[in-house]
């Protein structure tokens, strides 16, 4: 029962995420300024007993963002992935813009910011700060290379007027 209700509260505070961005876009862009985001590596996790629910026939797609682990001897079996949160980040076009990101799970995410040239790596237990000017609209991936295709998120760079 705890671990659907927090299944639950991450999907809520996704959605709300998710509405946060779309009330930014629908808003339109604003004048610039300096913007502080503060970002999350996080791993999500989740599994059941093969009493309950069969460990799943297909496996997830190749590459670190995705964990499968088969039933231990009890019939247990985890599935997890890795994500950065939030998963989409909206700044106006001519905004100066830090991110400060928080390792929380995984021991290293080496990232790059497509279109920006920006790569860094996030350590658990540390912050990793890096500020760039947003003068490219658009949408762009901000990509963990460790843990790919999962653990992406989207920078959204609304056009100037």
């Amino acid at each position: 029962m705890e671990r659907s209700r927090r299944t639950r509260l991450v999907a809520l505070a996704a959605a709300g995420a998710t509405a946060a961005a779309m009330t930014a876009l629908a808003a339109g862009p604003q004048s610039p300024r300096s913007r502080t985001i503060y970002v999350s590596a996080i791993e999500p996790k989740g599994g059941a007993h093969v009493d309950h629910e069969p460990f799943p026939d297909k496996p997830l797609p190749p590459g670190g963002g995705y964990n499968l682990k088969k039933p231990d001897d009890k019939g247990r079996w985890e599935v997890s992935t890795y994500r950065w949160d939030p998963g989409t980040i909206v700044v106006n076009q001519g905004d100066r813009v830090t991110l400060e990101i928080v390792g929380i799970n995984g021991d290293e995410h080496p990232f790059t910011i497509e279109g920006y040239w920006i790569s860094d790596v996030v350590r658990r237990g540390q912050i990793t700060r890096v500020t760039f000017d947003a003068d490219k609209a658009g949408i762009f991936k901000i990509i963990c290379r460790k843990h790919a295709p999962a653990m992406q998120a989207d920078l959204v760079v609304l056009q100037s007027k």
